[in-house]
């Protein structure tokens, strides 16, 4: 087999590991969209659709794992060929897990059923996931196209992400010790806005594997990170 057929071959199969992470992309941000949204509306059958749509996800990641395997062993890759199906494999994974944090967030839309609601922390959230779901867009087209500069903008974005997370679970804690009717609701509500900032870190984690797909080494600098809150520290502050 001459080189020049080989090499077409590898870029076939590269690209069709790349079309069906791109599927895989699709599925997952439509899940963290529709999850965010059933929570908001409390709508329980919706949320049930977000988890419905993980088997769709595992296929897709079982097909990649599958795909890069036979890639690696028929076309042997070395240095940024081998980076690109590594990288593969690297962004499904973080793919799967994105999945599941927004089924998670879609199983919390009947456990609000009947709690005290609070559109302005509705708002809150939704505010959350439009920019972390932005974030996940961007690095994914970045992704696509090796484009640096937009994966470094998500890499240096996680800050704000982190920030937006501070401030609403500072906003939770308000609530709580405010009125204990509110507890319940805003535990949940605690607990999908560390899933949507969890999404955040993986959509850095994307963005590092761009860099290193098309630069052949890690980002060195210590990632941007946020003002956090410490919850037990933040209880303390305000009493019993």
């Amino acid at each position: 087999m001459d080189s020049g057929h080989t090499l077409r071959a590898f870029d076939a199969e590269l690209m069709a590991l790349t079309r069906t992470l791109g599927q895989m992309g699709g599925i997952v941000e439509a899940q963290i969209a529709d999850a965010v949204n059933a929570l908001a509306r409390r709508d329980t059958l919706l949320g049930r659709q977000v988890a419905a749509a993980d088997p769709a996800v595992e296929t897709l990641r079982n097909r990649l794992d599958e795909q890069a395997i036979v890639t690696i062993a028929r076309r042997q890759p070395v240095a940024v060929d081998l980076r690109e199906v590594v990288s593969v494999l690297r962004v499904s994974a973080d793919l799967k897990r994105i999945a599941e944090l927004a089924k998670n967030i879609g199983k919390r839309a009947g456990a609000l059923e009947g709690d005290f609601h609070s559109p302005q922390l509705i708002r809150g959230l939704t505010h959350l996931a439009a920019l972390v779901l932005g974030q996940l867009k961007t690095v994914l087209d970045s992704y696509a196209g090796h484009d640096i500069a937009g994966a470094l903008e998500v890499w240096r974005g996680d800050k704000e992400v982190d920030d937006l997370y501070t401030a609403l679970v500072r906003e939770l804690l308000t609530y709580m010790i405010e009125d204990q009717q509110t507890i319940s609701f805003c535990l949940q509500i605690m607990f999908c806005a560390k899933n949507l900032e969890r999404i955040g870190d993986h959509a850095t984690n994307i963005a590092e594997s761009v860099f290193y797909v098309v630069e052949g080494r890690a980002i060195t600098d210590p990632r941007p990170k946020g003002d956090s809150v410490n919850l037990t520290s933040a209880g303390a502050a305000h009493g019993p």
